[in-house]
């Protein structure tokens, strides 16, 4: 992954993570709301998304240099990745909590952020060992509490777990391909390359495809797909790995007060202590990249 750059596009990077991943929190909520099947509603989701994708990456695209095969055909096996991902997740959305989906579904954040001391070949630095701990012990109180030892919620946090490993291999490529390509064009391939998938496996499974109320799935597919990871693919070209595996623990955050609000899954004492320690592991683990992207800038720029 790029390192972190002080240029202007740049600093918007990190509030893009947290807001982006805020957004994509409220797509378990459409696809339980979707009246069609839920690997129909990941096919839609990618589908409505690919003229507005197509659009943004055009213009992006314009004037810079063609990505190669070798880069377009990685993106594409990363965009089944992703689909694989979308179709375990939504299975699993109505299988369990949306505190749960949110929570397993994003088990890539700790995957990734192991990635990313692979990459930089090094043990976390004290003040992200601490953000680190914090985050696990966050993750473990919302875990603790949200989960309910049934054979009703362990099927779908298996699909959810899942979508979380499938969804690791997806942002390992992203990463990748973000080193030399615009977000937006990096995006509307993985998302074309995955909506056809989707939909082949939604017919094979014999699931209702057209819905007869668009809303939920227009709200998934613009919020979900263009907006939340569309900033999230920003995100990635600036941050690291660690910053990123973390920043995606603000989903499960989220999604367990829309459960609350919702659904009537009630958080307890431990659920609000579990996202106060994420929102702290995020302050944390800005402040060792925040500083080297200060270290980079000219004193007078600081002005």
């Amino acid at each position: 992954m790029s390192a972190v750059s002080p240029s202007t596009s740049g600093r918007f990077a990190f509030p893009a993570l947290i807001i982006g991943n805020l957004i994509l929190a409220v797509g378990p909520w459409m696809v339980r709301l979707a009246d069609v099947g839920p690997v129909a509603s990941g096919f839609w989701r990618l589908a409505l998304a690919i003229p507005f994708l197509a659009l943004f990456a055009w213009r992006q695209q314009r004037g810079q240099p063609a990505p190669s095969g070798a880069l377009l055909a990685s993106l594409a096996i990363g965009g089944l990745f992703f689909a694989s991902d979308l179709a375990a997740w939504h299975v699993g959305i109505g299988m369990t909590k949306l505190a749960n989906a949110s929570l397993f579904g994003n088990a890539s954040s700790f995957i990734l952020v192991i990635y990313g001391f692979v990459l930089l070949r090094r043990l976390p630095r004290k003040v992200q060992a601490l953000a680190l701990a914090c985050a696990a012990a966050g993750t473990g109180l919302l875990m603790g509490s949200s989960y309910e030892m049934s054979p009703k919620n362990f099927t779908g946090d298996l699909f959810t777990l899942l979508a979380g490993l499938l969804y690791t291999g997806y942002l390992v490529v992203v990463d990748k391909a973000r080193r030399t390509m615009a977000p937006m064009p990096v995006l509307a391939v993985a998302t074309a390359s995955g909506a056809i998938p989707l939909l082949v496996f939604a017919n094979l499974l014999g699931q209702q495809v057209m819905p007869d109320d668009w809303t939920p799935l227009l709200i998934l597919s613009f919020g979900s797909q263009v907006i939340g990871q569309g900033l999230l693919v920003y995100a990635v070209g600036y941050l690291s790995p660690v910053v990123v595996g973390l920043g995606l623990l603000a989903q499960p955050a989220a999604g367990a007060l829309i459960g609350s609000l919702v659904y009537g899954e009630r958080l307890s004492p431990a659920d609000w202590a579990g996202a106060a320690l994420i929102g702290v592991a995020l302050v944390l683990i800005r402040l060792p990249e925040r500083k080297a992207a200060l270290a980079s800038i000219p004193p007078e720029d600081h002005l």
